[in-house]
């Protein structure tokens, strides 16, 4: 196969092929902007769904609206995707909307800079130079592996892997094998692999919240229905979607659905854990909702088995052969896999995009990350962000938020093409309003007064991760692009319409 060459120009440069970004560019497909290329660094289109590969990775967002409101998939074999068709429906709906031509895979962004003169971007990837009008940066909350560092994680003579690289040509069987963390990934890879292993050390800082899953498989008179009749495929997205869109006022104003929820998740825990010691060092110490709300019916009988055992004391250190432990105990491992989650709060592309003062956008997101609408950037002309700060959900799909995104997108590119407009950049002052409007409501919810340390909070203490609202809210002010609220500037060679913000 030969690799398609990277333009030397282009109008819009997208950076990242999984939903958000495959998403983008079909969108620009249907509204007339033909000239685009997707950059996306790995040798696939996914995005997560492509890196995270992990036994048992699957969706905690219902099918039927965790998929594109404009490419529903009456295929899918559970009530919540599983990694493998995830994956191969984000395949199928960049083939079948025409797109792959446009991607180039294998082709990592590395700088970006914008050049007021020449009113563009001048980008450097993998695969050479390029330079092009407007940035769209889609390269989602959770690509970037965490590694904690760990004093002798270097000597450790055997293998080590994030949950996100899993290396499948290391076969677990009877191995021994130290999983460390318990969060979402950690959930599904326990139990799955469990069976195989000799002995399993789970490794808990903090217990998490977890309700009972109630997956099921969806048989082939459903999909048969859906497929013939679309729109009960449709009635049945909707309802999922007002279901879940009523648990947002849990999570923001109405605690006391919360503590409702927690006596269910206590419920779980009564009826799974018979072990009144182990019982105690399962049940969270905070309010559920603060972390991430999990769902398994697997988690706490795999703890149990005789090979398993959860390991709740702090790591002093690796060596060669084991784990050392705080309380002075040691565990001889051949294996760790870290299910040690993500950097949101600190995305690596942020350190690759560069202003007209040469500042990246991680230094100007250095007190907490900032954007308008979660989308654009003051300071950062024809930047868009998919995905971008305070548009993470707990109730609902994040793919719907992206939708919502892509609308202002393309209402803004037409609004330039309308008016010849060569760039725009959302007013600081704009900026700054909507930021303290939205901090202050996150000020009373759940995820920053739950008592708890999750990765929605930075290391400052504000929250640039969750949307504290409703979906349909953040859908009607993304409805339509506000030119009001942005600075205009003119192609370059003519005056601007307005002067350039410093």
């Amino acid at each position: 196969m030969i690799k398609a060459v990277l333009p030397a120009d282009t109008d819009i440069a997208i950076v990242g092929a999984g939903f958000s970004g495959l998403g983008a560019a079909i969108k620009l497909a249907q509204n007339g902007f033909d000239d685009y290329v997707v950059l996306e660094r790995s040798g696939e289109v996914g995005g997560t769904w492509s890196a995270n590969t992990y036994p048992g990775c699957q969706c905690d967002v219902p099918s039927n609206l965790y998929s594109f409101s404009f490419a529903r998939n009456p295929d899918w074999t559970h009530s919540y995707p599983e990694q493998p068709q995830i994956h191969e429906y984000l395949r199928d709906c960049a083939e079948r909307f025409g797109v792959m031509p446009k991607i180039r895979l294998n082709c990592e962004l590395l700088d970006a800079e914008w050049v007021p003169e020449e009113r563009r971007w001048r980008i450097e990837t993998s695969d050479g130079s390029m330079t092009a009008r407007v940035l769209i940066a889609a390269p989602g909350l959770l690509s970037e592996p965490r590694i904690p560092e760990i004093p002798g994680l270097g000597s450790f003579q055997g293998k080590w892997f994030h949950s996100a690289r899993w290396d499948h040509s290391h076969d677990l069987t009877g191995r021994r094998v130290a999983v460390v963390g318990t969060g979402a990934s950690a959930i599904q890879i326990v139990p799955r692999i469990q069976p195989q292993v000799e002995q399993m050390y789970v490794l808990q800082r903090t217990p998490p919240w977890i309700l009972s899953h109630n997956d099921r498989e969806i048989g082939p008179r459903l999909k048969a229905i859906y497929r013939r009749f679309p729109p009960a495929q449709r009635l049945a997205r909707e309802t999922v979607y007002w279901l879940r869109e009523g648990l947002c006022a849990a999570f923001v104003k109405f605690r006391p659905i919360l503590k409702l929820t927690e006596l269910i998740a206590r419920a779980h825990i009564r009826k799974q854990v018979k072990d009144p010691e182990l019982r105690k060092r399962v049940t969270p110490g905070y309010a559920l909702g603060c972390k991430r709300i999990l769902l398994s019916d697997n988690w706490y009988p795999a703890l149990q088995e005789p090979n398993a055992e959860l390991v709740t004391a702090g790591i002093a250190e690796i060596r060669a052969r084991s784990i050392a432990f705080d309380d002075g105990s040691e565990r001889e491992v051949d294996t760790i896999v870290f299910g040690t989650g993500f950097s949101p709060t600190d995305p690596p592309l942020a350190h690759r995009i560069r202003r007209r003062d040469g500042d990246t956008l991680s230094e100007a997101w250095r007190q907490s990350m900032r954007a308008y609408l979660g989308s654009t950037v003051a300071g950062f002309p024809n930047l868009f962000f998919l995905w971008g700060p305070n548009t993470n959900l707990a109730h609902s799909s994040v793919v719907f938020m992206s939708e919502s995104q892509l609308s202002y997108v393309i209402d803004a590119l037409k609004t330039m093409r309308r008016d010849g407009t060569a760039a725009v950049e959302v007013r600081r002052e704009v900026q700054e309003a909507w930021n303290a409007e939205v901090q202050e409501k996150l000020r009373s919810t759940v995820w920053n007064t739950g008592g708890c340390a999750s990765w929605y909070m930075d290391r400052n203490g504000d929250n640039p991760i969750m949307w504290p609202g409703f979906t349909f809210t953040f859908r009607r002010l993304t409805r339509g692009f506000d030119p009001a609220a942005h600075i205009a500037l003119s192609p370059a060679g003519r005056a601007s319409l307005e002067p350039e913000a410093v």
